[in-house]
């Protein structure tokens, strides 16, 4: 009896679904870093589920809720679970080719035979006469009948078989990646909703400068008409100071509008229905990082990084489907067999049962057999070349993260330190035209640039804590180390 395992498609399934798996979970976190239009469509990863409908009460959102929201709704990582649950099932499926089967089978009929049309003739029943009462064979019917019942046991397992053995390592390789891929898809969702997060904290610190602004130069105004009633400034004066009121009020529209789609882009990554009122509770938080050499970020980012994890794992994977198929020129060995009771007409019950063990033994498929191997191999190559570029890959990455961290945060420093200064010479340009030495000019010029380096401080803070972020991605640290890299 022969055993149809079916090991060429059981290899070729696994192959196929890691290299899905690989290139489909882990390419989307890759993807969702990379591409700049915020779509869901184009990309999962700026999509969610909405998981509660918006109500008129106020949701007050921080950091850390942000982000815990966008782990548990998020398309792309939703995606990448599911993805992770298919290669689980794929691997029992695998591990189901070497243990036993058991079922059992229990049937009850009527059955008629003609015995004539199986070959007991009246010729061949003379021939037995001799043996039988008296007159039976002219009475012998044939054509009979009899109710059978019987109920059996199988058990059938493959004892060896180096296909299925490779196969199933070759499964639980490809589930290791669905798994790293997973995670690589939470830090991908940690950096896109904090980045997100820290976009909209910039774009409200704009409406919050521009809206003082317009204060300020409602003040100048009132102080120019006061004094342009009093006769002590010009007309040009009082326009000057509606010209730069009117500005002002412009930017902060425009601002306003900035902020109102960063906050939807941001309920998006979130799962928060759009329409829902929220607040964003946690400001611009700034924190100098300590000091690292690429060394050392370098030696974390091998030891984290899921997505060489993955590609250690596709290595992984490779070796046991080359593996796999040079072992279809071993035979395998099968047992199979049943154990049952029947009755017929209901005299009585017999048992019977059958032991069969198979070995069987492959003669001649190496045109077949050659070409598995060699594309496996090609596969392991590509796979090992991969591994090789990544890890030049993450030594770039790190290299340029800290650069950006460095650079950033010197910004943040001549930012402050130009705020200080525009502070400063607002205060004595005020002094000077209330004390008349000054027309509101320079007082409107001094004002701009307030404005401007307000402004450029809190672009320079969100540039710094985005690349202290990008830095922790670069690690592989993002998803438990955030608050710390963010100084919060």
């Amino acid at each position: 009896m022969k055993v149809n395992l079916g090991h060429q498609a059981v290899l070729r399934r696994v192959a196929g679904l890691f290299y899905c798996a690989f290139f489909g979970l882990a390419g989307s976190g890759v993807a969702a870093a990379q591409m700049g239009n915020p779509s869901s469509a184009s990309n999962p990863f700026f999509g969610s589920v909405t998981v509660q409908p918006a109500n008129g009460e106020l949701l007050r959102l921080s950091l850390d809720e942000a982000i815990h929201r966008g782990l548990e709704t998020n398309l792309g990582l939703r995606e990448a679970e599911s993805g992770q649950k298919v290669l689980e099932g794929e691997k029992n499926e695998a591990l189901q080719e070497f243990l036993p089967t058991i079922t059992l089978t229990g049937d009850t009929g009527f059955y008629q035979h003609n015995l004539e049309a199986l070959g007991f003739t009246p010729a061949i029943a003379a021939d037995f006469g001799s043996l039988l009462p008296a007159g039976s064979i002219a009475n012998f019917p044939l054509i009979t009948s009899d109710y059978l019942t019987e109920g059996q046991v199988h058990y059938e397992q493959t004892l060896f078989s180096g296909p299925v053995i490779a196969g199933y390592k070759a499964a639980r390789a490809a589930e290791r990646v669905a798994y790293y891929s997973r995670m690589s898809a939470e830090g991908d969702v940690v950096q896109d909703v904090a980045v997100g997060y820290l976009r909209a904290i910039a774009a409200a610190s704009d409406v919050d400068d521009a809206k003082a602004l317009v204060a300020e130069d409602q003040v100048a105004l009132n102080h120019a008409r006061e004094a342009h009633q009093a006769g002590t400034v010009a007309d040009l004066d009082l326009l000057r100071a509606e010209v730069e009121l009117q500005t002002q009020q412009q930017a902060v529209i425009a601002a306003q509008n900035d902020l109102d789609k960063d906050l939807i882009l941001l309920k998006r990554e979130t799962g928060i229905a759009p329409e829902q009122k929220i607040e964003l509770t946690d400001r611009t938080p700034y924190s100098e990082l300590a000091v690292q050499t690429p060394t050392e970020v370098r030696a974390i980012a091998y030891k984290s990084r899921q997505d060489y994890q993955n590609l250690q794992n596709q290595v992984i994977e490779d070796k046991a489907l080359r593996t796999a198929y040079r072992s279809e020129r071993l035979p395998s060995l099968s047992f199979k067999g049943y154990y049952g009771v029947s009755t017929v007409n209901g005299a009585g019950t017999h048992g019977n049962f059958a032991a069969i063990g198979t070995l069987s033994v492959p003669m001649f498929r190496e045109a077949r057999l050659r070409g598995d191997i060699d594309a496996a191999q090609a596969q392991l190559n590509a796979a090992q070349a991969q591994l090789d570029d990544l890890r030049a890959r993450i030594d770039e990455q790190v290299r340029d993260a800290l650069l950006d961290v460095s650079a950033t945060g010197e910004l943040v420093d001549v930012a402050r330190s130009n705020v200080a200064l525009a502070r400063q010479a607002l205060s004595d340009e005020t002094d000077r035209v209330n004390a008349g030495v000054d027309d509101n000019l320079p007082l409107v010029t001094a004002q701009a640039a307030l404005a401007t380096a307000q402004n450029n401080l809190v672009a320079s803070l969100y540039q710094y804590n985005v690349a202290k972020l990008a830095l922790a991605r670069a690690a592989g640290i993002i998803e438990t180390q955030y608050r710390a890299y963010l100084g919060q």
